[in-house]
Order: C-alpha cells, then sequence, then structure tokens
C-alpha cells in the first residue's frame, strides 16, 4: 500500500528494519524516524489522486506507514477544517489569519492521529499490548484506538489531568492509573511496566509512527491552501511531536514536487509555568533542560522534558521562527476572546496560540499581510472545568431589562 522503506535515526543516522517493533536507536537513545522510497512513490501517486480520496489522514496512505490497508485503525481522524479569524485578523490589522480545528478529531483532539497510525503500525507488527503516559488527551486517544483495534492498553496520568480524558480512559475499557507527579513521572512507570510485561511504549516520540500521524497536519495544511505553505505556523508545544511532524511532511512534499522552498517561520509556545524549549532556545542549545516544578492550566503544555528537544528547537531555527511564553492569564482570555469574536472555543493550548500571536503583533513580528496559521489542538468542551461563569438569574414574571452588549 506504502512506500516505507526503513528507520533511521535522527541523531546518529543508524538504520533499522520497518518490520519489526522499535521504540528509540539502540545506538544513542534518540528518536527513530521512518523513511519512504520518495523517488517510487513520486511516480505513483499525484495531488490529483489525493484529491478524490476520502476525507480522513489516510488519504496520504502512500507516505503512511501501514502496508496492509486491513491493519489500519480509523475513526475517521484527519482533514480537519482551516477556519479563517476574519474579525481578530482585523482587530490585529492582519489580512488571513486561519486556524487548524484539531478540535474536531475523534476523541476532541490531535492526539487521533498519532495514536491512530501508532496503533494500526504496531498492530500490523503484532503488539498485544500498547502503554503510555499522558497528560490527558493522547490518553483518550490511546484507549479509544487500542480498544477499536482490540489492544490491551496500559495507562498512566497525572492524578490531576482533566476529568474528561479519565472518564474517556475508563469508558474505552483501559487500563488507567493516576500518579502523584507529572507526565515524566508517569514515563518512569510505563517504562518499568513495559520492561516487565512486555508491554509496547508508545510515549511520545519514544517509538516511531506517532510522528506520522502528526506529519499530515502539514500535508492537509498544503492541501487546503492550494498546495502552498503559509508564511507563518504558531503552534503549542509540549512533547513536540505536532511541529516535529510537520517540519518531516514539508520535505517530504518538497521531495515528492508536490510544494517548492518555501517554508513557513515555525513558532512555537509554551506555558510560561513550564517552558524548556522556550528557555533552550533563548539560551542557544540543542537541548532543553528539565523544567522544576512545572504548573500550568494548559495540561498538555505541561510537560517538564521532551525527547524530541533538538528537532523541535532544530525546526524552529532552521525556519527562521521564533518562541513565546504566555500565562494561564492570557490563556483563558484568548479562550474567551477565541469564542466571542469567531465562535471558536479552543482548548487552553490552542488558545495560547492565539495568545502568542498578540505579542507578534506587538512585538512587530509579523507583516499585515503575511498569512498565518493557529493551530488549536483540542476541543474547548473538555476544559469546561476551568471556566467559572457567572451568569445572572431571571424571574420568569419579569422580562431581561437590557440585553448584555458584546
Amino acid at each position: 500500500m506504502g512506500y516505507l522503506s526503513h528507520l533511521e535515526c535522527t541523531a546518529c543516522g543508524a538504520t533499522y528494519s520497518a518490520n519489526e517493533l522499535h521504540t528509540v536507536c539502540t545506538a544513542c537513545g534518540k528518536v527513530l524516524f521512518p523513511r519512504y522510497d520518495l523517488e517510487r512513490a513520486k511516480s505513483a501517486v499525484s495531488r490529483a489522486a489525493i484529491a478524490g480520496r476520502a476525507p480522513t489522514m489516510w488519504r496520504y496512505h502512500e507516505l503512511m506507514p501501514v502496508s496492509d490497508p486491513g491493519h489500519i485503525v480509523t475513526l475517521g481522524e484527519g482533514m480537519t477544517p482551516l477556519l479563517p479569524l476574519p474579525r481578530l485578523a482585523q482587530r490585529l490589522g492582519l489580512r488571513q489569519v486561519w486556524v487548524k480545528e484539531e478540535g474536531l478529531n475523534p476523541t476532541g483532539s490531535f492526539k487521533a492521529r498519532g495514536l491512530s497510525a501508532a496503533v494500526s503500525k504496531a498492530k500490523e507488527l503484532g503488539a498485544r499490548a500498547a502503554a503510555l503516559p499522558s497528560a490527558g488527551n493522547a490518553a483518550s486517544a490511546a484507549a479509544a484506538y487500542c480498544a477499536r483495534a482490540g489492544l490491551d492498553c496500559y495507562i498512566v496520568m497525572p492524578a490531576d489531568a482533566p476529568h474528561t480524558n479519565k472518564a474517556e480512559c475508563d469508558v474505552y475499557g483501559a487500563r488507567a492509573y493516576l500518579i502523584r507527579g507529572l507526565i515524566n513521572d508517569a514515563g518512569k512507570v510505563i517504562r518499568e511496566g513495559s520492561r516487565e510485561h512486555g508491554w509496547f511504549d508508545m510515549s511520545t516520540l519514544k517509538e516511531p509512527y506517532r510522528v506520522e500521524g502528526k506529519k499530515t497536519l502539514g500535508y492537509e495544511l498544503a492541501e487546503q491552501l492550494g498546495w502552498s505553505l503559509p508564511d507563518v505556523v504558531i503552534y503549542p508545544t509540549g512533547g513536540g511531536t505536532g511541529i516535529v511532524g510537520m517540519w518531516k511532511a514539508f520535505a517530504e512534499m518538497e521531495a515528492l514536487g508536490w510544494i517548492g522552498p518555501h517554508r513557513p517561520r515555525m513558532v512555537i509556545v509554551q506555558a510560561a509555568g513550564c517552558a524548556p524549549m522556550i528557555r533552550a532556545y533563548r539560551a542557544g542549545t540543542d537541548h532543553a533542560e528539565p523544567w522544576e516544578r512545572a504548573e500550568t492550566i494548559a495540561a498538555g503544555l505541561r510537560v517538564p522534558v521532551a525527547i524530541g528537544d533538538y528537532l523541535i528547537l532544530g525546526a524552529v531555527r532552521e525556519s527562521g521562527g521564533d518562541a513565546y511564553t504566555v500565562t494561564d492569564d492570557e490563556i483563558l482570555a484568548s479562550m474567551r476572546e477565541l469564542a466571542a469574536a469567531e465562535g471558536l472555543f479552543a482548548c487552553p493550548e490552542g488558545a495560547a496560540t492565539y495568545g502568542a500571536l498578540k505579542a507578534m503583533v506587538r512585538d512587530g513580528k509579523i507583516g499585515p499581510a503575511e498569512r498565518v496559521v493557529l493551530f488549536n489542538t483540542g476541543a474547548g468542551l473538555k476544559y469546561v472545568d476551568l471556566l467559572r461563569p457567572e451568569l445572572p438569574i431571571v424571574d420568569a414574571d419579569h422580562p431581561i431589562a437590557a440585553a448584555r452588549g458584546r
């Protein structure tokens, strides 16, 4: 079905068979990427052929890792809308601002993409049980796709992960556990359990295929913009698989002749209470030291350390991008502004990108004619516990005296 060739270490270049289960490079412990025979794919698939296919991320199946279509585990993920934000663009003095609305994916977040790809390939290669740590949304997606695939699923989350994610894991039948700590603490439990029980570890960028689902964000972005790319991409960054995946997709598409050499400036956004990537970017280092006492309302951004730090920072620097932090108060304000102005109920992580956009405009980092894409990585409805609405109570016998203005 596809043109998967082999796995390659992104750090030392070691290669591995794509016909066996792998996690990280055994030589240096870094991230493995799937590689494809792009010359053969170039002659076999075209942009026109893709245009007539079903609107899911698997429309790009030649550039995906599953060999047998019977092993694809799907719930209809991908091809989410690219929505213009005309009112907010005008407010900021910009002409073209869009948001890629990932909250419409199965399980309500972009994590559906990565877990669909990872679970599909794990099933094809004979895995019986998958395991991963999660700050929330990856747990929901893993539980759903493992249920769909008939795989056992083991999950460890921080005890204060969003309630919705806990409920989803429960209803999907995953074996979910809570830990008094952060996602890196959960990761230690998963690593120990995987060694002892033989689970396949699907931690972020610690297996090769979640990034393949996330890279379809880049393919879709190009296709939805007429096979061109925007000038600026603003992306909320925890583990960073999305930005890394898009950067990989751009290179693949250029090799296929589908796009030219232009790249967006990749801008990463983290919470002020957990910003290891921003600190490393500003320090000019290739690796990010773990963030102590990480704290933020944006669960997906509360990631103190990421194995793919060098890949994230590389994409930002190679693109001439930038790095911003936003406070929790700015995140909440951005959630409300996006909703009231555009009818978009963003998750905290997605709202953080709008906060960064406003900061970039203030800093003169974006020109009025530049095309900007924000990524809302999940549905705001999963985070209603963060909001405290104070609504007036009216008497049924008395009309409302005056409507509140917008």
